[in-house]
């Protein structure tokens, strides 16, 4: 007995209606009528196919339905086009070939699958007793699912088959997807193509629906098609893409490192603020604690006082209580006083205290009359000052009309000042235009490094001729930092023995600092060596005990180089010229020696150790140890200290800050006005032994006549100084020098310019005054 008749069309965009003239046209009221049987010879001859996913029937052809006694026959994997991955430019040539071949390809499969499939005539009854589970799922062959499918086919074995050509076509479909899935390449686009052809074979086979699902089928593949050429001109921006969010996160690490290490910045500063906050907290409370006792302590104290105050007042209070009543009982034991009668006693005395007490009253009343009056004897003596004052005011009247006159006659004089300086402007303007003008220093200030607060700093108090020597160390001191080597000057003779040397010598480039260090260094191992050797060789050994063999001659050079540029340094300065015999070693050890002397004086006059001095003990001071130094001298020195014309011998002075120095080695103006005053009178000292010699410096000078001159113009210099300064001038050895009187003096002789030049090079200085001063 044949079950309920399936629907007719469960798909709402398909209808029986819309079939073509190869399906069979089925009345209106045939679609009512399945419960009755009436249409039972029509269901017999026509079956329906069931397309998976889109939920409709479509009537079955004929020559589709196999025969259930055909030979099974499987697909075989049928060679196609396998789609390529996005972002890879596929020839047009080569795309339309092989669709031509897939064309023959799947037309011969087609063919194939008619042939051994056909029903011979006879028609599947499938899916009439069979429910949709059958229908084949998008599904994985190998997944679990589809054991699950096939274990349950096998448990109900008693269900209708399916129809061969839908078996083979699922079969076909499970292969090809399985071969897809045991690829390593695999592409979604490729797992499309296994369906693509099936879908040709629905196509191909339905000849009344194939117009309508060839164009779903285009559309579909324009979509796909559509798609392809959307994501392959993306490929770029996504490149692109990339790029920039490399950049981006490139950017973001940057940014987190710098906020990473100003956070740690800040960290630290917050520590240390935090600290300091505990730091001051403490202090408050320590404070705050001392506070609190001292104002107990203050409590105590005032309670005392007064406690102390009370009982003194109850104190005298008692004692003069005691005293009247000692006072009563003697006045009435008294026998002579009174006749001995008590009652007049204290009668008188009640009226004694009645008289005092009126006398008070009228006392009290007298100063409030007379309270404001004024004495007599204070009177005259203001009417006294008064006149003196008088008196006073007209002298400063006359003396103030005697300075008007004179301030019109000064103001008469300041007008022909103004019209004599208005014409002395007018000729300075002239001769600047016509002379040839004086550099405008401002201009530096955008050259030197550090900017116009730096050239500033290094023009402050300096003249034209300075500001040039600051200006050439500031270009020497760039090109020394742009060398890299130092040519060597060769192993001639006038090379000094340090810088003797042929090739390049690498340049260490060490900083002004770090220079003046080591020089300062050098001067500490040179005063405490015993054996002294010449300044040169000392300086090329200290550098080889310091830096080794290796690299003494390129530190020789690069030292050399510096000094000889920094001539304001003062530590570089004498360096350079104690290293090339221009000034003797002995200048700069007396003058270390003359400052500690200084300080050791002015701390001795410190007393309470406090590093301060009064004006008036430093001024004592300077006075003490430099005898020799007129007031001139000693006021520069004053000022250079700190001292103003304002300022009162009471005032106070820190000594010790005018001797510090700074890290480049440069000493305070006190110290440099010293070194000054110092080169200053020596200059002064060989003027007056050339006055005194009366000759000219082209002329030659003998040995007795330089003495004689020297020993005039400085009687206090002993013998033994006096023949150093022999020695030095005429360049002889001491013991070789003639004695005083002796005829080989006359044969010494030298250039008066020569020898002033040489003693130039040593600690020349004046003895004593220039005359002796008469004994008392």
């Amino acid at each position: 007995m044949l079950g309920p008749s399936p629907p007719l069309l469960l798909c709402p965009a398909l209808s029986l209606r819309a079939l073509g003239s190869g399906a069979p046209r089925i009345p209106d009221s045939a679609l009512t009528a399945g419960a009755s049987g009436a249409w039972l010879p029509w269901r017999r001859a026509v079956h329906y196919h069931s397309f998976p996913g889109r939920g409709c029937w479509l009537p079955a052809c004929p020559w589709v339905m196999a025969c259930q006694q055909s030979r099974y026959h499987s697909f075989s994997s049928a060679s196609r086009l396998q789609p390529q991955p996005s972002g890879v430019t596929i020839d047009e040539s080569f795309l339309i070939e092989n669709k031509s071949t897939q064309k023959r390809k799947l037309l011969q499969k087609r063919r194939t699958l008619t042939g051994q499939f056909s029903m011979g005539g006879h028609l599947s009854p499938w899916p009439t007793y069979t429910s949709g589970q059958t229908i084949l799922q998008n599904r994985k062959p190998c997944s679990d699912d589809y054991r699950k499918q096939v274990g349950s086919c096998q448990q109900h074995p008693f269900r209708t088959a399916k129809p061969r050509y839908l078996e083979e076509l699922e079969n076909y479909l499970r292969k090809e997807l399985l071969l897809l899935d045991l690829g390593t390449d695999s592409t979604q686009e490729l797992r499309l193509q296994p369906y693509r052809e099936i879908f040709e074979f629905f196509i191909e086979d339905f000849k009344t629906y194939k117009p309508l699902l060839s164009s779903i089928k285009n559309a579909y593949e324009g979509m796909l098609a559509h798609q392809r050429e959307k994501i392959r001109a993306l490929e770029p921006l996504k490149a692109k893409l990339v790029t920039v969010n490399e950049d981006c996160n490139e950017r973001i690490l940057a940014m987190r490192a710098e906020e990473k290490h100003e956070i740690s910045l800040l960290k630290k500063e917050k520590m240390n603020l935090l600290k300091l906050i505990d730091k001051k907290n403490e202090e408050k409370i320590s404070l705050q604690s001392e506070v609190a006792k001292l104002r107990k302590n203050l409590a105590e104290e005032y309670l005392h006082y007064l406690s102390e105050r009370d009982a003194r007042k109850i104190l005298i209070a008692d004692l003069n209580e005691l005293q009247y009543q000692r006072e009563d009982m003697s006045l009435a034991q008294s026998p002579g006083i009174w006749g001995e009668d008590p009652v007049k006693l204290t009668l008188a005395l009640k009226m004694t205290r009645q008289d005092l007490t009126r006398t008070q009253m009228e006392l009290n009343t007298m100063k409030a009359n007379f309270g404001d009056v004024v004495p007599r004897r204070d009177f005259e003596m203001q009417e006294k000052t008064n006149k003196d004052l008088q008196e006073q005011l007209d002298t400063l009247r006359a003396s103030y009309e005697e300075v008007r006159k004179e301030h019109e006659i000064l103001m008469q004089l300041h007008m022909s000042t103004l019209k004599e300086r208005d014409q002395f402007f007018s000729e300075l303007q002239e001769i600047q235009r016509t002379s040839t003008p004086r550099p405008d220093w401002t201009k530096c200030e955008d050259v030197v490094a550090g900017g116009p607060e730096r050239w500033q700093m290094l023009a402050e108090g300096k003249n034209s001729d300075q500001l040039v020597d600051v200006l050439l160390e500031e270009i020497g001191s760039g090109l020394l930092r742009e060398k890299e080597f130092f040519p060597g000057l060769g192993y001639g003779e006038a090379i000094p023995a340090f810088l003797r040397f042929e090739g390049l010598v690498e340049n260490k480039k060490p900083s002004k600092k770090d220079v003046v260090d080591l020089l300062k260094d050098a001067w500490k191992e040179r005063l405490a060596e015993e054996q002294k050797e010449t300044f040169p060789d000392f300086f090329f050994n200290f550098l080889e005990r310091r830096f080794g063999p290796s690299d003494a001659m390129a530190w020789a050079y690069t030292i050399f180089e510096n000094i000889k540029i920094f001539h304001s340094n003062e530590v570089m300065s004498q360096f350079y010229a104690v290293l090339m015999g221009k000034r003797s070693e002995n200048v700069y050890v007396t003058q270390k020696e003359t400052v500690a002397q200084l300080l050791k004086e002015m701390t001795n006059a410190d007393s309470q150790n406090k590093g301060l001095l009064t004006m008036e003990q430093f001024n004592t001071v300077l006075k003490s140890t430099f005898p020799l130094k007129t007031e001139e001298q000693i006021q520069e020195l004053m000022e250079a200290g700190g001292w103003h014309p304002s300022s009162s011998n009471a005032d106070l002075l820190n000594y010790r800050s005018l001797f510090m120095e700074d890290e480049e080695g440069q000493s305070e103006p006190f110290v440099q006005k010293l070194w000054e005053q110092y080169m200053d009178e020596k200059d002064e000292y060989l003027q007056q032994l050339k006055q005194e010699l009366g000759t000219e410096l082209y002329e030659e000078v003998t040995l007795p006549k330089l003495r004689g001159a020297l020993m005039t113009i400085d009687p206090s210099l002993n013998k033994q100084t006096v023949n150093t300064y022999m020695s030095q001038a005429f360049q002889l050895p001491e013991s070789e020098l003639p004695e005083d009187g002796d005829e080989k003096e006359e044969g010494v002789v030298e250039i008066l310019q020569t020898a002033l030049e040489r003693l130039q090079v040593i600690d020349i200085r004046r003895v004593g005054p220039r005359e002796p001063e008469p004994a008392n």
